[in-house]
């Protein structure tokens, strides 16, 4: 099958859309298929020397106040790549901006394509303009009634969906790679350096912005015997330094390095509450480490409360803190929450969600055999 995957960011990025996209790619590969990326340009010339298949770069800007975060300009590669790749699928992760044009394009070809919503778009403006909230939904419906199908990566994003007049919605959630992520890369020597005193580490992986909320870790910060990790970059660095007393900044970690840091934690803390999925508390369970996470959006799905981790009123800094005090008072309840974390992502690799996918496409291009005949 020839799939063109259009998507809005594609590594060297680091967030859940260009790990999903990269991840879809490998997939399609290994079971014989033959897919083609068309991602937004990266300022690093040997950005796509790993990539799985070959990538179109259409040219970006920096989004302002944010340059992590690349937007496609107007170009006609997006769809001179679907008639030259001869798609017969075209798989949309996110789309927003490059994905809106590909839709159109796949539109006007003919060509069958499933959209992946993975952005809360609505959440966004509510966190960085304080309004359009309906603007976004407007945007989101828009785009996914065009496509085939859309997949949603958790319960509470397919309800968001369908409320929204979203047709043709079902789920597909995210696959998790056990082998890297793994209790047994547990570090005593990174854990001597950053708790030298045998405090409690308590860490967090993810972008620095405004709507992950990681500013409500201070209260966190100031508790005795407690030391916080935060992994990552992005414009809320500077201001987070100064909000998280004592908290270390490791910056942007990634493969095994970033595996090594997860299994090192003794507890993992997501605070944004507009999260689709939230693949970091995956890699955190798939580590054997406890997650404490909003009760919101994609956590519902993957935190099993009193099971694997706690679940906390979004936006509640007292919550948090009340959450990590509970654990950190309890070292066989943080043990027996992450075996059963880990146990329970046992079965969600990257293989048995890209069959799934592989699934949607075949019912996808079933339905529009069906419709032709």
């Amino acid at each position: 099958m020839r799939v063109v995957i259009v998507t809005e960011s594609f590594p060297p990025d680091v967030n859940g859309v260009a790990h999903c996209a990269l991840q879809t790619a490998r997939h399609l590969v290994r079971r014989g298929h033959d897919p083609l990326v068309v991602a937004p340009d990266h300022r690093l010339p040997l950005a796509d020397s790993d990539a799985p298949c070959p990538v179109v770069r259409v040219p970006s800007m920096p989004l302002p106040g944010y340059p992590q975060v690349r937007v496609a300009l107007p170009s006609r590669r997006g769809m001179a790549a679907l008639v030259s790749h001869r798609a017969e699928l075209v798989h949309l992760a996110s789309p927003f901006v490059l994905g809106v044009r590909a839709m159109a394009a796949a539109s006007r070809l003919d060509i069958p394509a499933v959209a992946v919503y993975q952005t809360d778009l609505a959440g966004y403006a509510r966190t960085y303009v304080g309004a359009g909230e309906a603007a976004a939904w407007r945007r989101i419906r828009a785009v996914h009634k065009a496509a085939d199908r859309t997949l949603a990566p958790s319960g509470t994003a397919l309800r968001d969906l369908v409320a929204h007049g979203v047709p043709r919605v079902a789920l597909w959630p995210r696959g998790v790679d056990t082998a890297r992520f793994d209790p047994a890369l547990r570090d005593e020597e990174l854990r001597r350096r950053y708790a030298p005193n045998g405090e409690l580490i308590v860490g967090y992986v993810g972008r620095l912005a405004p709507e992950k909320q990681v500013g409500l870790l201070a209260e966190v910060c100031r508790m005795d015997g407690v030391r916080v990790l935060v992994t990552g970059d992005g414009p809320s660095e500077p201001a987070l330094r100064a909000a998280l007393p004592g908290a270390h900044f490791l910056g942007r970690r990634t493969g095994d390095e970033l595996a090594r840091i997860f299994a090192s934690l003794d507890l993992f803390v997501h605070t944004g509450p507009y999260e689709t999925f939230c693949q970091t508390v995956q890699e955190a369970m798939a580590s054997g480490v406890p997650v404490i996470a909003p009760a919101a959006g994609g956590p519902l799905d993957l935190v099993a409360h009193g099971r694997t981790g706690l679940l906390v009123p979004p936006g509640d800094a007292a919550g948090f803190r009340e959450a990590v005090w509970a654990l950190a008072a309890d070292p066989g309840r943080r043990a027996a929450y992450g075996r059963a974390g880990r146990t329970m992502v046992r079965g969600r690799t990257w293989e048995a969600v890209g069959d799934q996918l592989l699934g949607h496409y075949a019912e996808v291009l079933g339905a529009r055999a069906a419709v032709a005949a």
